[in-house]
């Protein structure tokens, strides 16, 4: 992330879930950029305005308690997204049945795609090891493998020794 957002640009945190990666984008856009989170957990939305009012950041950042698929309703549609993340499956520490689905998030993923700026990149972090997991991961998998190379670039990064089923990294690069 830090490669790709500049100082003044506009992010997305699609999953804000404890507030790090929110907390982070803050940082990294400073006073003059704006970060836009959601979850759909109150939890997620009190931890995050928590962890942005310690670092002093809260006027840089609109959260929304809704799921990520309305970030297209939310971010005016003019505006240009220079970085998103999601953090797919459960918040951690949270209720494990609340979780993030294959509709949801191929619908906020493809509302960023339209509207990321050039060299902009959308991170995904993906978790199949839980119930619901898998077939998210395959129907993102799906839609990435897809996306016109002209276009986009895609990288896939993670473990291959490990066991169980690791998260593993998804970046979709806007050319």
């Amino acid at each position: 992330m830090n490669q790709v957002v500049d100082p003044g640009d506009t992010v997305v945190d699609a999953t804000v879930g404890n507030g790090h990666d929110t907390v982070y984008l803050a940082k990294l856009v400073g006073p003059t950029g704006h970060v836009f989170g959601f979850d759909i957990q109150a939890a997620a939305i009190q931890h995050t305005t928590d962890a942005l009012k310690a670092e002093r950041l809260e006027h840089q950042v609109t959260l929304t308690k809704a799921g990520h698929e309305t970030l297209a309703t939310v971010i005016p549609a003019d505006q240009l997204i220079k970085c998103a993340i999601f953090n797919l499956g459960y918040l951690p520490g949270g209720d494990k049945t609340i979780i993030t689905t294959p509709t949801t998030t191929l619908t906020a993923v493809q509302a960023l795609e339209s509207r990321l700026a050039t060299n902009g990149v959308i991170i995904l972090l993906v978790y199949a090891g839980h119930p619901g997991g898998e077939q998210e991961a395959q129907a993102v998998l799906d839609h990435v493998t897809q996306l016109d190379q002209h276009q986009f670039q895609v990288l896939r990064y993670g473990f291959l020794n490990q066991v169980h089923q690791p998260p593993y990294l998804l970046a979709i690069q806007k050319r």
